[in-house]
C-alpha cells in the first residue's frame, strides 16, 4: 500500500532543497492565475454594467420614431417628419394584444428656476403609464394622473439629479418651480436610474403631462403630434409579435400601401441592449481564454523543471526502488511535487489576481467584479495543470531501471 503521507513529506523536502528553482517554476502559474482572475473580473464588471443599463431603461421596450422628411432630394433622417400622434399611442395600447402599455413623448430642454437656484434640464411631456413602461418608481410624492393630462395641469416630477442641484437636502414635494417662466407644482420625486448606455444621465429630467408640454411650454405646428412613442410588450417573448402588430396598425392608421415606405420606425431597444450584453459575455470568455494561455505556459514550465529534476535525481530514484519503492510510489512522488508547485502558485496567483482587479478598478475607473466561481475555477485549473504536466515526468521516472539508475553519474 502506498504511504501517501511519507511520499508528501519526501516531495515537499525535495522542493525545499531547490527553493529558487521552485519559486521560478511557480511564477508562470502565479501570473496565469492572476491574469485569469483579473480578466474575468474586468469582463464581469462590464457585463454587470450592461445589465444595470438594461434594467434602468425598462424591460421589453419598443420605441416608435416618426418618419423622415426631405427637400430637393435630400432626406433628413428618422424623426424629422411629424407623423406620430397621441391617438396612435392610444390605439396601440387598445388594439395590440401583445402590448402592455404605450406612452407618447414630447421632449425638450429648458431652464428651471427655484428661489435663487437655476438649472438647465430635459423636460419630458408624457402620460402616467410612462412610469410603467420604464419600470420607474416614485420615492416621494405621487405620479400625475390622466385627469392632469386632460386638464393640462401644471404639475411635475423631478429626477434625482435635478433635486440634488436645486434643492439639495430639502424635500421638493409641494414647492413651486418655474419652467420657461411658467409655474409648476412638484408632486413627486423619481427613483434614481443612473446613466444610460450612451452615458446620458437619466436622472437629469423633469416629467410633466404631455398636454401641458404641448400647450404651455413647447407648442407645436401640428396639434396632437408627438416626438416618439414608447411601448412595453407584455413579455420578452411578445416583443416580435408586438412589433409586427404595431407595424400593421400604424400602416392602417396612416393609410400606407404595401409598396409604400413607412412613415415611422419601430426599434426593439431591449434586443439591442441584450445584443450588447451577449457581446460583453463573449468578450469575458475571450479575456479568460487569453489569460488561460499563460497558465498553460506555466504548466509547460513545471513539466520542464520536473523532467530536469528526474534527471538530477536518477540515483535517488534507483535507491528508493532498490529498497522496495513501487512504481506508483515514484510516480506519486513527482505528481505530488508538481501538484504542490501548481497549487502554491494558484494560491499566490489568487492574491495577485484580486490585487490586479482592484488596481484596474482604481486606475482605469472601471468597475470590476470578482466572483467566487472565478476564484474556484482558476485555483482548480491550476491544480489540473499541475496534474497534467506533472504526470509525464512522473511516468518517466517510474520506468527507470533500478540498476541503471544506481549506476547513473
Amino acid at each position: 500500500m502506498i504511504n501517501v503521507f511519507s511520499t508528501v513529506k519526501i516531495s515537499v523536502r525535495a522542493l525545499r532543497v531547490n527553493k529558487m528553482r521552485s519559486a521560478l517554476t511557480i511564477l508562470g502559474i502565479i501570473i496565469g492565475v492572476g491574469a485569469v482572475i483579473t480578466m474575468l473580473a474586468v469582463g464581469n464588471g462590464a457585463r454587470k454594467k450592461i445589465e444595470e443599463q438594461i434594467s434602468s431603461i425598462g424591460s421589453n421596450l419598443l420605441i416608435i420614431f416618426p418618419g423622415s422628411s426631405g427637400s430637393g432630394g435630400v432626406r433628413f433622417g428618422s424623426g424629422t417628419q411629424p407623423t406620430l400622434t397621441i391617438k396612435d399611442a392610444e390605439a396601440i395600447q387598445k388594439e395590440c394584444s401583445s402590448v402592455q402599455e404605450a406612452s407618447p413623448v414630447i421632449n425638450g430642454t429648458a431652464q428651471i428656476v427655484y428661489s435663487n437656484q437655476n438649472w438647465s434640464t430635459s423636460i419630458i411631456g408624457t402620460t402616467p403609464n410612462m412610469f410603467i413602461v420604464r419600470d420607474w418608481s416614485i420615492i416621494n410624492g405621487k405620479v400625475f394622473t390622466n385627469d392632469d393630462v386632460k386638464s393640462s395641469t401644471k404639475v411635475c416630477l423631478l429626477g434625482q439629479t435635478v433635486v440634488d442641484n436645486i434643492f439639495g437636502n430639502l424635500d421638493p414635494v409641494g414647492h413651486i418651480i418655474r419652467i420657461k417662466k411658467v409655474p409648476f407644482k412638484i408632486i413627486g420625486v423619481l427613483e434614481s436610474k443612473g446613466q444610460s448606455a450612451q452615458g446620458h444621465d437619466q436622472d437629469d429630467v423633469i416629467y410633466i403631462p404631455i398636454t401641458t408640454a404641448q400647450k404651455k411650454l413647447f407648442g407645436t405646428q401640428f396639434p396632437g403630434t408627438v416626438r416618439t412613442i414608447m411601448v412595453k410588450a407584455k413579455t420578452f417573448e411578445d416583443l416580435a409579435k408586438a412589433e409586427s402588430q404595431i407595424n400593421e396598425l400604424l400602416k392602417q392608421r396612416h393609410r400606407i400601401g404595401n409598396k409604400q415606405e413607412n412613415d415611422f420606425t419601430v426599434r426593439n431597444l431591449t434586443q439591442i441592449m441584450q445584443t450588447a450584453e451577449q457581446a460583453t459575455n463573449i468578450m469575458t470568455l475571450l479575456l479568460g481564454a487569453v489569460a488561460s494561455v499563460s497558465l498553460l505556459v506555466g504548466g509547460i514550465g513545471i513539466m520542464n523543471i520536473m523532467l530536469v529534476s528526474v534527471t538530477e535525481r536518477t540515483r535517488e530514484i534507483g535507491i528508493r526502488m532498490a529498497i522496495g519503492a513501487k512504481t506508483w510510489d515514484i510516480r506519486l512522488q513527482f505528481i505530488i511535487e508538481a501538484l504542490t508547485l501548481s497549487l502554491i502558485g494558484g494560491l499566490i496567483g489568487i492574491a495577485f489576481g484580486i490585487a490586479g482587479a482592484k488596481i484596474v478598478s482604481i486606475l482605469a475607473e472601471w468597475n470590476t467584479i470578482i466572483s467566487n466561481m472565478s476564484l474556484v475555477l482558476a485555483f482548480g485549473f491550476s491544480g489540473i495543470i499541475g496534474l497534467f504536466f506533472g504526470f509525464y515526468p512522473a511516468y518517466k521516472a517510474s520506468l527507470l531501471n533500478p540498476i541503471d539508475a544506481l549506476r547513473f553519474e
